[in-house]
């Protein structure tokens, strides 16, 4: 028989003394010469008061055998037989007192051999039998010594104890919960319970029931103050089960065949097992000092985003974000414990592995277990799996490397993969590339001109792509590339990012109105980047434009761009007439108000007819549009571009002095007048020191 951690005792106390004479009974009852214990108490026992070990229970390198939930019952006679063993013991425990648990432990398991039957039965049905007197015990002495019991049972069959518990935790009991509790609570026995626990909650380690029985016995253990020390050692690989399993019941919550309807025999509806799974995730992190992991979680809605079937991943991603930031004495384990998950045949246990891993590389010493070039091979070759997840997860992680310095000579491996994703139809990923991009410019000496270099082609289609988040991602790329080369744009120099900057002007103006509000305040925060990097002294009237219906401040940006970049003109004018046809009512009437605009403040000289008359045509068209506003908007945009068409072309001066007169008398063409927006502006009067009807 195995003796388990603690070794043979030495000695018993009375209780030890009594159940000897139970198991010399039994043995008598069924034929067998009484003989001697093999435990009977020695002479002079000698007791040692019970410790509080500080040694960690690791998880075993032997699997022990998986338990079965459904068993077949003892028998009435046999079940009455070991309530009553059980009874005995708890009436020698409590004459005993604590000291007494170890050798009440031993006289039990020789009690048990006695009857002459596998002692796993024996030890089950004790158990069972347990369960069956405790809610007839009164509280107090008698109940805890019933509960001591337990424990003395525990310590030498752990295995056995939980598989005896397991099926009663399944639906949720009132007794099994205080008998895990109780295990809890004896530092003795509760390392070897929680890793039984452990492998009962493994995907391959019983029947899924089992596990989920498993996962609500870890929430009533770990929720006792003290638990989660003895899970030291495999507090990592636990942590990275229970998340597993969220993965797993999200799946099964979400597949096509989950009944609709839950009966008692599917032992609860699936949101009940994980939220069961959640509490003992909160436990196990509380417990261990992460009550500020918990709290980030709770803020950011990562414990929503974990049980969800597609946002499981992005719950991951923010516990490995919150774990980063508050939780690092933990990372080291997690990251070790992750690798050879990320080679999983299940796809829930490897794409949650993928998740963590690429969470944990913001941790500049966790990302340094390994070498830089292994990870960077790691997070490319992600790229090329057929899942989007799997690469949306490399591009995120790729972006986590990009911030890390030291990481210069990477640039040229990096780039190619991330510009390769702005190309990807799920807006996932293109998002994800769009931020790695804007990661890599915020580290110093950033690649600036090679940046604007590559993004000339690529940039201008996402600032009107779409999807929502990519037009406001691309529109904050573009501005973090105008912050960091300013000082070049300032001086004249950087001629590809000034090329970008006048190619996007248009766009950035319209997005003011667009209807998604990120890429709006987006389109705002680059134009402010722009008017400081250009010093056109225009940021007042930007403001306005984005947050008000104000037409005379749109006019004074238009005079500005006609005078600063004539020979940019019919490009504005083209770029303007292309969103007369967008889907967007509050884009259509912007571009028809921008246009008349940009046509009162041009020199006749600076467009030729062909494309006065292409405005006039698609200005025409706009007459049967369904919105007022815009038809309105249209027909003052169709007279200035009809007047511009008729003035007579500047007189035949020098150049600079036909600029100078330009500018002192602007055009002597009335200018154009629109009703107010109908669209909701972002600010409302009172706002920005703004009181009062006459504020324009």
């Amino acid at each position: 028989m195995a003796w388990g951690v603690w070794g043979r005792a030495r000695g018993g106390p009375v209780g030890a003394l009594t159940l000897t004479a139970l198991a010399e009974e039994i043995r008598a009852n069924q034929g067998q010469p009484p003989g001697p214990s093999s435990i009977d108490p020695q002479p002079e026992p000698e007791l040692e008061p019970e410790a509080e070990p500080t040694g960690v229970t690791a998880i075993p390198t032997a699997r022990p055998v998986p338990c079965s939930l459904p068993r077949d019952p003892p028998n009435s006679w046999e079940e009455g037989a070991l309530a009553d063993l059980a009874l005995y013991a708890a009436a020698c425990l409590e004459e005993a007192g604590f000291a007494g648990t170890q050798a009440t432990a031993l006289t039990l398991s020789s009690a048990l051999e006695a009857r002459g039957e596998r002692l796993e039965e024996q030890v089950y049905a004790l158990v069972r039998g347990l369960l069956a007197q405790v809610p007839s015990l009164a509280e107090g002495r008698p109940r805890q010594a019933a509960l001591r019991v337990l424990s003395a049972l525990a310590l030498e069959h752990a295995r056995e104890v939980v598989c005896a518990l397991l099926p009663s935790s399944l639906p949720p009991d009132r007794v099994a919960a205080e008998l895990w509790r109780s295990l809890s609570r004896n530092q003795r026995v509760n390392g070897q319970v929680l890793v039984q626990l452990l492998w009962a909650l493994k995907g391959g380690a019983g029947p899924e029931p089992e596990a989920l029985a498993a996962t609500r016995a870890l929430g009533e253990m770990l929720a006792v103050s003290g638990c989660v020390g003895a899970t030291r050692g495999f507090y990592p690989h636990l942590l990275l089960v229970l998340v597993t399993q969220l993965h797993q019941l999200a799946r099964r919550a979400s597949s096509p065949d989950t009944p609709k309807a839950w009966t008692p025999s599917d032992r609860g509806p699936p949101h009940s097992h994980a939220s069961c799974a959640v509490e003992a995730l909160k436990a196990l992190l509380t417990g261990d000092g992460g009550r500020m992991v918990v709290t980030c979680m709770e803020q950011a809605g990562g414990w929503r985003r974990l049980v969800g079937a597609h946002t499981h991943l992005e719950g991951v991603l923010l516990l490995a974000s919150a774990m980063v930031a508050h939780a690092d004495h933990h990372l080291r384990g997690l990251f070790g414990n992750l690798l050879p998950r990320l080679r999983s045949a299940d796809d829930t246990r490897r794409l949650t592995a993928m998740a963590f891993f690429t969470g944990l590389l913001q941790s500049r010493p966790t990302a340094g277990l390994l070498r830089e070039e292994v990870i960077l091979e790691r997070l490319r070759a992600w790229q090329g799996d057929p899942e989007p997840t799997v690469r949306w997860l490399g591009l995120l992680g790729l972006g986590h490397l990009a911030l890390s310095r030291g990481k210069v000579r990477h640039v040229s491996k990096l780039l190619p993969a991330l510009l390769g994703a702005l190309g990807e139809g799920d807006a996932r990923l293109v998002d994800a590339a769009l931020g790695a991009l804007r990661r890599l410019l915020l580290r110093p000496r950033a690649p600036v001109r090679l940046l604007s270099a590559e993004l000339g082609p690529r940039l201008p289609p996402l600032l009107d792509d779409a999807r929502d988040s990519v037009r406001a991602s691309a529109v904050g790329l573009l501005g973090t590339l105008v912050r960091r080369g300013r000082g070049g744009l300032q001086v004249g120099l950087r001629g590809p990012l000034r090329k970008l900057v006048l190619q996007s002007l248009v766009p950035l103006l319209l997005r003011l109105q667009d209807p998604s509000r990120d890429a709006a305040e987006s389109s705002e925060w680059t134009l402010a980047r722009c008017d400081h990097a250009l010093r056109w002294g225009l940021l007042e009237e930007m403001v306005t434009v984005a947050h008000y219906d104000s037409p005379e401040a749109l006019s004074r940006i238009c005079h500005c761009l006609v005078q600063q970049y004539p020979s940019h003109i019919p490009s504005f004018l083209s770029q303007t007439q292309g969103y007369l046809r967008s889907p967007q009512d509050p884009l259509r009437w912007a571009a028809a108000v921008l246009l008349g605009f940009l046509v009162h403040h041009t020199s006749p000289s600076r467009v030729n007819q062909d494309l006065l008359d292409s405005l006039f045509q698609d200005l025409g068209q706009l007459q049967n549009d369904p919105e007022p506003a815009v038809v309105a908007a249209a027909q003052v945009s169709a007279q200035q571009v009809a007047l511009l068409a008729r003035a007579p072309p500047a007189p035949r001066l020098p150049r600079l002095l036909r600029l100078g007169l330009w500018r002192r008398a602007g055009p002597h063409r009335p200018p154009p007048v629109y009703a107010s927006s109908p669209f909701q502006p972002r600010s409302v009067v009172g706002r920005w020191g703004c009181l009062g009807s006459g504020c324009a």
